[in-house]
């Protein structure tokens, strides 16, 4: 095989890769990842289920958006964000469902953010939602 075709496979297949990871890295919303890069609890909770299961720290429970809303609030006000504040690190799913982890960074520390999102009547909606201490 000549250079030239090695070329451009390998060419090829980058092109193919980045196409499907731009592909996959659109499922998630834009408005999610900005919500989370501003610390902003209304707009992400937007994205909520009817009911949404939230972890943060040690509390958890189930709860409707206002209430949801409220404890993201208050974590935010408690955890003011970096300037560099959201890093999207993994996806993993399908169409229905999606597993997203990332790393929040605010002046009390480096957390990590997962989140479910579930996708009905093609509305991605945030199912599970939780915030946990990284060790770094």
């Amino acid at each position: 095989m000549n250079l030239r075709k090695i070329t451009f496979r390998f060419f090829l297949l980058l092109t193919l890769l980045t196409s499907v990871s731009s592909y996959v890295r659109s499922e998630v919303p834009e408005g999610i990842i900005t919500a989370f890069k501003t610390g902003n609890a209304k707009d992400l909770a937007k994205y909520f289920n009817n009911t949404i299961e939230l972890v943060i720290f040690d509390k958890e429970g189930i709860y409707n958006k206002p209430q949801a809303e409220q404890i993201l609030k208050d974590f935010f006000a408690k955890n003011p964000l970096t300037k560099d504040s959201f890093r999207l690190i993994h996806e993993v799913g399908k169409e229905a469902s999606k597993y997203v982890i990332g790393n929040l960074y605010t002046t009390k520390g480096v957390y990590r953010i997962s989140f479910l999102i579930k996708t009905a009547n093609n509305i991605p909606l945030i199912d599970q939602l939780r915030i946990e201490e990284q060790n770094v």
